[in-house]
């Protein structure tokens, strides 16, 4: 057996309030409840995770769009057949609600064995016909639009499920046919997503169309709190030498039930031949005994004698995947904890595959798309009965000595990182943050901790029923419009994932030892809030461009402090119980006292990329991280027009604070960085003047 190895990793706990699972006398869970409440708008957008029962909250609403608000009929847009099911008749009124839901055989199109032909036909026949409710792919909705026009659909609901397949990119079909039913302003839409962000960086929609949505959101604290068994969700990277299969068993524990998805065959991390590679798995586990003839499944002899059952979804043979998807749709996988202990799959079992026993969502190699790894953790993040702690773990290639290779690796490793980075602020606690000034104070339903709260300085508030934390500091600026309050409150973690996936950003973030930290909190932060809402004015974007720094840099020195206590990067095998719950608020505490003036200069001065280099650290030898580092500082980084003339929009600034230019001579190097870029920028001026 491999030696068991440490996995450095980022570890939230949660309460087990039971509350995300209590239905109300109508038969609504808390998310439920909440969108229902909203049923009356005519462009709902639901940001909620997985296993939150969004297909549930989408059959109350359509049911009242229908019922009650007019509507003809109710279109359920789903990106693959297998989600369909979710949209199935289910007895509603069994449980307190007014209505059943209904959708008649015939109209759950994605039962249907034919091809898009077929069911874009019909589509045609659902919308002359009387009936309420149809479900479909992505794929069939696209070319119906496309067939039949955007009229057809007038006075009906269109429910898009997993809306981050959206995009506001010209060539994204879907995107360009939801900006035309919003510009007709004939229908109404109800938008479902786990993960409101895209691998690609695109946007999800327009700004002026997003501000059409009224906006839904539960977040993963609220759901994970709300469980009744799930306390402890950690996350954690591996980088190994040589091929996967020879390290699998140094991170997979065979006593949890784990979901393996394989390399692409494309990727580097990938053998080039994925059914030997499955072979090699079975092997490393034990000694392999046969093919369970009435599950399909392997059925493997460890060397305590306990045969294991592990379901294979990368063999394309069509009659074994058959067999093995049957199983896995068994009524046995949900009650029986022990009907199947391993899945190992490719493009399979992500979005929309439940398995509530799962404990380890193992994945191997990088994921360009944020949004799959959200997914991915969604596998392992279900609440079951005695399962008190789940866990990814992303097994990444470790760069070798070639000058090639390492450079190329440099974008792999980035990309782990921004999935890190962004997956700590989608676990945590939601911030409020609001400036400290004299006419402060608490706010209702906010506990402000020993001795409560103190007018004297900035204070932290928690409230307990919505896990969200209020944090005040000196100097931060408030947003004004509507607009920005609604990003601010809203769209922070979006802003954050464009931060995270800017590759100049991170690179010198992590390994340019000059790098002064108010360059990226500052200049580059500021550059992708100025891009993603160019219409706000200078006032609002500054705002927003705080908060959202705020945000990220609160997460990290959090993620400091518990690390410093080792609650963090505690190894696996060391974590007999669930740690307690209060590490996350009782470090926000501990940091927003130990800052002598928590302002918004101390906010900006903190590089949101420290712990990160300081996590790979210690998961990454020595000699691979120094290539990686040599590698980034030999790059001849040159401001760019837009750097610079931020610069030099920051000096004007300080000259209106201080009564001064910025000096190129200060002790203070943010001056003396705003002074250069205030000189180049003016070069660039004359430069540019000179060259007509």
């Amino acid at each position: 057996m491999n030696k068991k190895i440490s996995i450095p990793s980022v570890s939230v706990s949660y309460e087990s309030t039971g509350k995300s699972k209590t239905s109300n006398e109508m038969g609504m869970r808390q998310m439920q409840e909440r969108a229902y409440e909203k049923r009356g708008e005519q462009y709902l957008l639901i940001k909620s995770p997985p296993a939150s029962g969004k297909s549930r909250a989408l059959m109350f609403i359509a049911l009242d769009k229908i019922t009650n608000q007019g509507l003809q009929q109710a279109i359920i847009v789903v990106p693959e057949k297998s989600i369909g099911k979710s949209f199935d008749s289910t007895n509603l009124s069994e449980y307190g609600f007014w209505s059943d839901w209904e959708v008649k055989p015939k109209w759950n199109l994605c039962n249907s064995p034919g091809e898009d032909g077929g069911t874009i036909k019909s589509v045609n026949a659902f919308l002359n016909s009387n009936d309420s409710n149809l479900v479909c792919t992505h794929s069939t909705f696209r070319g119906a639009v496309e067939k039949f026009g955007i009229s057809a659909f007038d006075n009906r609901l269109i429910a898009i499920d997993e809306f981050h397949h959206v995009s506001a990119n010209p060539d994204n079909v879907l995107g360009n046919q939801l900006a035309e039913l919003l510009e007709r302003n004939k229908v109404h839409i109800v938008a479902m997503t786990g993960s409101y962000f895209r691998g690609d960086a695109d946007a999800v929609m327009i700004p002026d169309d997003e501000a059409k949505f009224e906006t839904v959101t539960y977040t993963y604290y609220e759901q994970l709190s709300g469980y009744e068994y799930l306390k402890e969700l950690n996350i954690g990277y591996f980088f190994y030498n040589g091929p996967y299969v020879d390290d699998i068993l140094k991170v997979l524990d065979l006593n949890e039930k784990t979901i393996i998805h394989i390399p692409n065959v494309n990727s580097k991390e990938s053998t080039k031949d994925k059914i030997k590679e499955v072979a090699h798995i079975i092997e490393e586990i034990g000694d392999w005994q046969g093919i369970d003839p009435k599950t399909g499944f392997h059925l493997i002899k460890l060397t305590d004698g306990h045969v294991l059952k592990l379901a294979d979804l990368v063999d394309d043979d069509p009659i074994k995947r058959q067999k093995v998807q049957a199983s896995l749709r068994s009524i046995e996988m949900e009650n029986n904890k022990d009907y199947v202990d391993i899945i190992i799959a490719l493009g399979m079992a992500k979005e929309g595959f439940d398995w509530i026993w799962c404990e380890h969502a193992l994945t191997v190699g990088y994921r360009a798309s944020l949004t799959e790894v959200v997914q991915i953790i969604g596998r392992a993040t279900r609440d079951a009965p005695g399962k008190d702690r789940t866990r990814f773990t992303n097994l990444i290639a470790e760069p070798d000595a070639s000058q090639e290779n390492v450079a190329d690796a440099v974008n792999d490793t980035l990309k782990a990182i921004a999935a890190s980075l962004l997956m700590e602020q989608v676990l945590a606690p939601k911030f409020d943050f609001s400036p400290k000034t004299i006419n402060s104070g608490p706010l209702n339903g906010f506990d402000y901790g020993e001795g409560g709260y103190n007018p004297d300085q900035p204070n932290v508030g928690i409230n307990k029923e919505t896990g969200r934390i209020q944090i005040e500091i000196d100097g931060l600026a408030e947003p004004k419009s509507n607009e920005a309050q609604r990003i601010c409150k809203e769209d922070i973690e979006e802003l954050i994932t464009a931060f995270a996936q800017d590759k100049r950003t991170i690179e010198r973030g992590i390994f340019d030892e000059e790098i002064i930290s108010e360059e990226i909190t500052q200049i580059a932060m500021g550059k992708i809030v100025g891009e993603k809402y160019p219409r706000l004015d200078d006032h609002d974007k500054e705002a927003v461009r705080q908060h959202a720094i705020a945000a990220i840099n609160m997460t990290q020195q959090v993620k400091k402090i518990i690390n410093e206590k080792g609650s963090f990067a505690a190894e696996a095998e060391n974590q007999d119980e669930p740690r307690a719950n209060t590490a996350f608020i009782d470090s926000v505490r501990k940091f927003v006292m130990d800052v002598t003036n928590l302002d918004v200069d101390f906010i900006d001065s903190i590089n949101p990329f420290g712990q990160a280099y300081s996590i790979l650290s210690k998961s990454m030898s020595e000699d691979s991280l120094r290539k990686l580092s040599n590698i980034i500082s030999s790059k001849k980084v040159k401001l760019t027009v837009e750097e610079a003339k931020e610069l030099a929009l920051r000096a004007l600034k300080f000259k209106r604070e201080r009564g001064r230019l910025p000096d190129i001579t200060s002790n203070d190097p943010w001056e003396v960085r705003i002074a250069e870029g205030m000189n180049a920028y003016a070069m660039m001026v004359a430069e540019a003047k000179q060259n007509g």
